[in-house]
């Protein structure tokens, strides 16, 4: 049955049949837009850190990372551990999202910069969203294809995937894609290690794996060519730059009763996955030894196939489970995509330029359809893909353009509603300028007319090394907005300290939900301590509960990369 045992076919429709029921169950619990955008913050430590790994930890990405490690040995792990250096970061950065009060990012840029901002950045937030299910569901897409050996073609995938999940996203909004989560999280760890077992066996272990790869730049975490230092580096320091800019990190930190929630649910989440992109990487490793003569040209089906040749031999339905974990993988976090783009446009957009003071019930229609409508335009983004490791290089650094005028604004009282303006422009217009078909339908080419004038360490295989441009767009935008923003109008005081009284005050027990960058009745601000004794500056004294956590992600980082140094050693 399209290169699918029966047996495989019922393991995967027992899945699908409860995942909706869990989705449509927690759609009763929709009672207003802020339930179906934020689920009422009402989520513990243990459905925030479910809702942060399922949300962010998808098919695609075991794609990406065992096709480049399949292309470039043991350092393609970081085409995912790019983050890794910035997740103890997260943990400091959480608790800012939750005292925001706020249901979308956009809320931050509106009462910081104005609504102008803020609508900008519902278009601008909304893009890398786009492109973020495409790139889902293209990876997912290809996975099925190489696993039913091409009777399932990838674009008969996506289509069937996204309907499912439409089903109940749309339905529940954030509480339906925080329930199933936790289901779905489950089965995303099933799919990293599920392989990898039986893929050692096949080349002899760790011990074969290692005599029969020749090559010592292939079993180097860090080698020369295009993922060094330099690479990592730079390549970190943009995800930083562009992860509080991402419309899905305001329900990740923002959905749980405190901040608390936020930020262990973010921190334990975030490296549960990158203990899944071990093994996502050694199963691309085996890769390199079982497809050693097959050369392979499509390296996106490099996991799908593994799954096919192997699991077959072991036991009766485990192909099955390996698609229903999968497909759990790649619609757990679509649908909590799709909310959030949903929620931008109909928060920050629809509400505030187009349809002012209607009933809550009107705006969460809107949400429920503009949620669909989202979806739709990633599979228009999927099938015009050029493929999975490329539109992932994309989505990095589209989310980081509008990142510059968060970070700055944050701490920065100058900076101003023009400065925003020009630095997010300028670094889009750097990105493009410095793009080959950025967006597929732009026919400009800057490698074409530049590559040969730029000196050597510039360039990758011709091209503009991925991490200068990224410092070309960055230096740009953070230069224009300080310049700018200081011969421009200051954002009015009383806006600011409302904003700044907001980020330093913590969430109360059982604060009410009320307006963004609100305190309730009752709540005094926290008094302002800052490292810099100037009135511009507002950046807070660290508390020892935030040194500690800070200290203890890192001691984690460190402990995640030993482990890799002596596994493949």
């Amino acid at each position: 049955m399209l290169g699918v045992e029966l047996i495989d076919w019922l393991v995967i429709i027992i899945y699908l049949v409860g995942i909706t029921f869990i989705g449509l169950w927690a759609a009763k619990k929709v009672r207003s837009a802020a339930s179906f955008f934020i689920g009422d913050r009402k989520f513990g430590k243990v459905m925030m850190a479910f809702f942060m790994f399922g949300s962010g930890t998808h098919s695609d990405q075991a794609v990406s990372v065992a096709a480049k490690t399949y292309r470039a040995g043991v350092s393609g792990i970081w085409y995912q551990w790019l983050w890794l250096f910035v997740t103890p970061f997260f943990w400091v950065i959480a608790p800012f999202f939750r005292r925001m009060r706020a249901v979308t990012t956009g809320d931050y840029f509106e009462v910081r910069y104005g609504r102008s901002v803020s609508g900008l950045y519902a278009l601008m937030g909304t893009l890398p969203l786009l492109v973020a299910i495409g790139v889902m569901l293209k990876g997912s897409g290809a996975m099925v294809e190489a696993v039913s050996g091409g009777a399932i073609s990838s674009n008969l995938a996506i289509i069937a995937m996204t309907v499912m999940f439409v089903i109940y996203g749309v339905a529940g909004g954030l509480s339906a894609a925080i329930a199933t989560n936790f289901v779905q999280g489950l089965l995303t760890v099933v799919l990293s290690f599920l392989i990898l077992p039986f893929a050692l066996m096949e080349v002899g272990g760790m011990s074969g794996l290692r005599q029969s790869i020749s090559d010592p730049d292939m079993l180097s975490l860090v080698a020369p060519g295009e993922i060094t230092f330099f690479f990592i580096a730079i390549i970190a320091f943009n995800a930083l730059v562009g992860w509080v800019t991402m419309p899905e990190t305001m329900a990740n930190c923002a959905a749980g009763k405190t901040e608390m929630e936020g930020r262990m649910g973010v921190t334990v989440g975030i490296f549960g996955k990158r203990i899944c992109t071990i093994a996502w990487m050694l199963t691309g490793l085996c890769a390199v030894v079982m497809y050693a003569n097959a050369n392979l040209e499509d390296v996106d089906l490099v996991y799908g196939q593994m799954a096919r040749d192997l699991l077959p031999k072991i036991a009766p339905g485990l192909i099955g489970l390996f698609i229903a974990s999968m497909l759990a993988s790649v619609m757990s976090t679509c649908d909590s995509l799709m909310v959030v783009a949903s929620a931008l446009f109909t928060e920050n957009i629809y509400k505030k330029f187009f349809v002012v003071g209607k009933a809550d019930k009107h705006y969460t229609l809107i949400g429920r359809i503009v949620s669909a409508l989202v979806v739709f335009l990633g599979i228009f983004v999927a099938f015009n893909l050029e493929s999975v490791v490329k539109g992932l290089e994309f989505y990095w650094m589209v989310s980081a353009l509008m990142g510059i005028a968060f970070w700055v604004g944050l701490f920065w009282r100058r900076a101003t509603v023009a400065g925003a303006w020009a630095a997010t422009l300028t670094s889009l217009g750097t990105f493009l300028f410095t793009s080959t078909k950025p967006f597929g339908f732009i026919p400009w080419d800057f490698n074409a007319h530049f590559a040969n004038k730029l000196p050597a360490f510039m360039l990758w295989e011709g091209e503009l090394y991925l991490p200068w441009q990224m410092i070309i767009y960055l230096s740009a935008g953070f230069a224009v907005l300080v310049v700018v923003s200081l011969f421009t109008k200051r954002v009015p005081a009383e806006n600011l300290d409302r904003f700044y009284a907001c980020l330093r005050t913590p969430i109360g027990p059982d604060e009410p939900e009320i307006e963004p960058f609100k305190l309730p009745a009752g709540v005094e601000p926290a008094p302002r301590k800052t490292l810099i004794d100037h009135p511009d500056f507002e950046i807070p004294r660290p508390t020892m509960i935030g040194i500690v956590g800070f200290l203890a992600a890192w001691a984690v980082v460190a402990l995640l990369i030993g482990a890799v140094y002596w596994i493949i050693g």
